[in-house]
């Protein structure tokens, strides 16, 4: 199982060495952040900020942690700063805090168990950290319970038949006048809360939460969507920016449409957040020989092809794309995770343009994308 695979990972990291494990698969990217092997936080992939609100809510509900200014640096995630300075701070206490942890690293153990596969990275720190971080992180013993404790709830997940959902999704009601058959208070299937979320506000199982909404899905009562994370800290002093910032396309100017042929709803949802800022609209394929005729009528400025699509090779795709007239000198960006110089060569013969990696980071992604939109 994935689980296995990271606790091995874990037990084979340096014993005395503080740094970071970083995660990453085709969609998202996970760091967790370690003290002599323990694990101090953990945080990335979906709804980052999400999952600590709701461990904090649990935790420590009286701590407004954003009412305060907070000078953050760079060198560790946010939440461990934070956590460090609420303890310093007397905001909540030792134990208030590792179950903190404890709820933070489950959640992402349970989105990384729905993961096939993912590269890891370490990354060794040379800062120095507070005793609280080293007496907060959570030991091996604490790490193996966390990691039973997500495969429990994978396994339960899994028995309820909600493999095919994501608890990030935020239930949505459609219609009203079922009030009957709901089980759950209108006020949160509003699109406002994730599943996750309303568990927490209801202090009821995620799966329990989930498998009471479904029903409701096949009589059209109810939907699920995707939304977006809520805004992180903002720091009162935040280090200078050293890239260029977001330039949006002046309003007087034509929005170029960018085409995103990929399966994954995830990543449709990431590039929105950066291409959608910067001026740019777009338009998510989730199947390409289906959406062929929607490409053709809209006539996209650049594509983002994914390798990996149901039922189609993203190499074929490339060169079918080529070989229409309409899309023979369109920039076909290939989207990936499959990074390796045999797939770059084989995209550029079948016609791509430029090869980009997955997760795409923002910065690299607008300046590919302006260097052919710009000509």
């Amino acid at each position: 199982m994935i689980l296995t695979k990271l606790a091995k990972e874990l037990d084979n990291l340096n014993k005395h060495s503080d740094g970071e494990l970083i995660l990453r698969n085709e969609h998202n990217l996970w760091h967790f952040y370690l003290v002599r092997s323990q694990l101090l936080y953990a945080t990335g992939g979906i709804h980052p900020v999400r999952r600590w609100e709701r461990a904090l809510k649990q935790h420590r509900p009286n701590w407004n942690w954003r009412s305060e200014s907070f000078h953050l640096s760079g060198d560790r995630a946010w939440e461990c700063q934070l956590l460090d300075r609420g303890f310093s701070e007397k905001h909540l206490s030792l134990i208030q805090a590792k179950f903190v942890i404890r709820s933070v690293v489950q959640e992402c153990l349970f989105e990384l168990s729905n993961c096939y596969d993912f590269t890891s990275e370490w990354k060794q720190h040379h800062n120095t950290l507070s005793t609280f971080s080293r007496v907060v992180a959570l030991s091996a013993n604490e790490i193996q319970s966390v990691i039973g404790a997500a495969q429990q709830l994978q396994s339960e997940w899994k028995s309820a038949g909600l493999s095919k959902l994501n608890p990030n999704l935020s239930p949505v009601l459609l219609e009203d006048g079922h009030s009957q058959l709901l089980t759950i208070l209108p006020q949160y299937l509003n699109g406002k809360s994730t599943l996750w979320d309303i568990a927490s506000h209801l202090e009821k199982s995620i799966v329990q939460v989930t498998s009471s909404l479904t029903p409701l899905v096949s009589k059209g009562i109810l939907k699920f969507e995707e939304i977006p994370d809520l805004l992180g800290p903002k720091s009162q002093e935040s280090p200078p920016i050293t890239h260029s910032p977001i330039q949006p396309i002046p309003s007087n100017q034509k929005q170029p449409l960018i085409a995103c042929i990929d399966d994954s709803p995830v990543l449709a949802h990431t590039l929105r957040k950066i291409l959608i800022p910067a001026g740019y609209k777009m338009l998510s394929i989730p199947e390409p020989m289906r959406g062929f005729g929607q490409l053709i009528e809209d006539k996209p400025d650049l594509i983002l092809l994914d390798l990996l699509l149901p039922n189609a090779d993203g190499y074929s795709i490339c060169k079918f794309l080529r070989d229409t007239s309409v899309f023979k000198d369109t920039p076909i960006i290939i989207l990936t995770a499959r990074n390796t110089q045999i797939d770059r060569v084989r995209a550029k013969l079948v016609g791509a343009t430029e090869f980009l990696g997955k997760p795409p980071q923002s910065e690299e992604l607008l300046q590919i994308v302006r260097k052919y939109l710009s000509k």
